[in-house]
């Protein structure tokens, strides 16, 4: 019996444990609102000359600043982390709003990126510095873009254009820092997976199950 005891604890319950933290799944059933109903993109150019809007897509949401080149390993992060593992699915965008004048920039990265990465739903848009001002404003986040109108954060925008997040005291977080790969590997990538529970639970339901989220 001792012996059966000494097995279970040595080989069992290590695997167990490890399926239970692996799911990448956490307790929340729903991941909450930061900021409900944010405004959809004015009529700005894409790279690729795609009208590109925030309706009906879950979209992950960055602000490049003048400076992309300068923090260009950012995006190999979320490419590697979450955009590689994900950008399959009809219902998703990556979207960078930009400054105009830095479509060059964004083109570099956009290249440096295809020759290992299927780049069609990674999307640059470009605004003037009061519209990407406004924009970011209206986001009620609490922290501020940089002086160059940028930040490493990347946020999550549901289909409905709600802004979502952790709301809780001891884990408050509006956005995603992409300069550390263990924050999207870990934090994102768990709200991530939420996300597309919550939408593809609703498909099963409404007995849609596509490949779309």
């Amino acid at each position: 019996m001792k012996k059966n005891i000494v097995l279970f604890v040595l080989f069992v319950l290590p695997i167990v444990a490890y399926l239970f933290f692996a799911s990448g799944v956490n307790s929340f059933t729903t991941l909450p609102v930061i900021t409900p109903k944010v405004a959809d993109f004015g009529n700005w150019e894409s790279l690729n000359g795609k009208k590109i809007s925030l309706d009906k897509k879950i979209t992950v949401l960055g602000f490049s600043g003048s400076d992309i080149l300068e923090h260009r390993g950012n995006y190999f992060n979320l490419n590697e982390k979450i955009y590689k593992r994900y950008n399959g699915f009809e219902d998703l965008q990556f979207v960078v709003l930009c400054p105009l004048g830095t479509e060059k920039e964004a083109q570099k990265i956009v290249d440096a990126l295809s020759p290992f990465t299927d780049v069609k739903n990674w999307n640059f848009v470009f605004a003037s510095n009061e519209e990407i001002q406004k924009f970011y404003n209206q986001l009620h986040l609490k922290e501020k873009l940089n002086q160059n109108l940028g930040t490493s954060k990347v946020y999550i925008i549901d289909k409905e254009r709600n802004l979502r997040g952790r709301k809780d005291k001891k884990e408050y977080k509006e956005g995603y820092d992409t300069f550390h790969p263990s924050e999207l590997s870990n934090e994102m990538l768990d709200d991530f997976k939420i996300i597309l529970y919550e939408y593809r639970a609703a498909l099963k339901k409404n007995h849609n199950a596509t490949k779309q989220l």
